[in-house]
């Protein structure tokens, strides 16, 4: 969700600049940024603007350069002369220096005064035309890294099924090793043990190591996540896909038993926190 989106343009002698800027955030906070005179504009511009974001803390600004700092500046004369006056007739009354009454004066509270020009169509079209440009780059800025992290996110999910494949053969030895395991354990007590009884606890335990559906569902999560990179704005429902991938890897690692089984799921959860960290910048 992070980008980065900037447009320039010239217009009476100012040159007009707009940034677009996002982090990653699970909702969408807009924050736009505008000089006083177009605050009028905000809602208008927001509304505009927000139809094409989606996710993530976004930042907008306009700002301007080539205006003098005096333009639409002026003073309440009036208004300062009664502060000239009671500044100055204070001082008398305390015998204390008059000395920059006149700065203090314009200091005082709507001695100046900024008018806020009126924005004519020609000029509101323009920057209008001007977020455009800059969301289109933002836009774009998301769109490039988007490739990259659907690439990163593939090799990582390849990376799980690897290991997948690998599980699935080292389980093809585990089960016979276990049974013979538990055999040799109790060949020695084979005279006082009912054989019956025996298979019968045998195959519960074997059937509670059985990591056959687990497998299985990892296969088929691990398919729908690929498939679902595919859908736009899908970076919630592929946040909930990785939750069901962790859900069954550990579930195979708790009923493994295994030292290499183990060690293939210690590798497993570390490429899905992978996934889970490029997951942050998925819309």
């Amino acid at each position: 969700m992070t980008g980065f989106g900037k447009a320039t343009a010239d217009w009476n002698n100012r040159k007009y600049t707009v940034e677009i800027r996002s982090v990653n955030s699970k909702q969408l906070d807009f924050n736009l940024r505008l000089p006083g005179q177009y605050r009028d504009k905000e809602h208008e511009l927001k509304t505009f603007l927000g139809k094409d974001l989606e996710r993530g803390k976004v930042d907008a600004l306009l700002f301007y350069e080539g205006i003098e700092a005096a333009e639409g500046l002026s003073i309440n004369k009036t208004l300062a002369k009664v502060y000239y006056n009671e500044l100055k007739a204070l001082a008398d009354d305390l015998q204390a220096p008059e000395t920059d009454l006149l700065a203090l004066t314009l200091k005082m509270p709507e001695v100046m005064r900024a008018e806020r020009p009126v924005v004519e169509e020609p000029e509101y079209n323009m920057i209008k035309d001007l977020f455009s440009a800059a969301l289109g780059n933002f836009i774009q800025f998301r769109t490039d890294e988007g490739r990259s992290l659907r690439h990163a996110l593939i090799v990582h999910i390849g990376t799980i099924s690897s290991l997948l494949e690998s599980v699935a053969a080292a389980d093809l030895e585990r089960i016979p090793q276990v049974r013979a395991r538990i055999s040799k354990g109790f060949k020695e007590f084979k005279e006082q043990v009912d054989q019956n009884r025996f298979e019968q606890e045998l195959i519960y335990y074997i059937e509670k190591l059985d990591i056959t559906e687990e497998k299985v569902r990892l296969k088929t999560h691990l398919d729908y996540f690929i498939n679902t990179l595919e859908e736009h704005g899908s970076g919630r429902k592929l946040g909930f896909i990785a939750q069901e991938i962790g859900r069954e890897i550990n579930t195979i690692g708790s009923k493994a038993n295994d030292a290499a089984i183990q060690k293939m799921v210690v590798q497993m959860k570390d490429e899905l926190e992978k996934v889970k960290e490029q997951l942050l910048n998925v819309l």
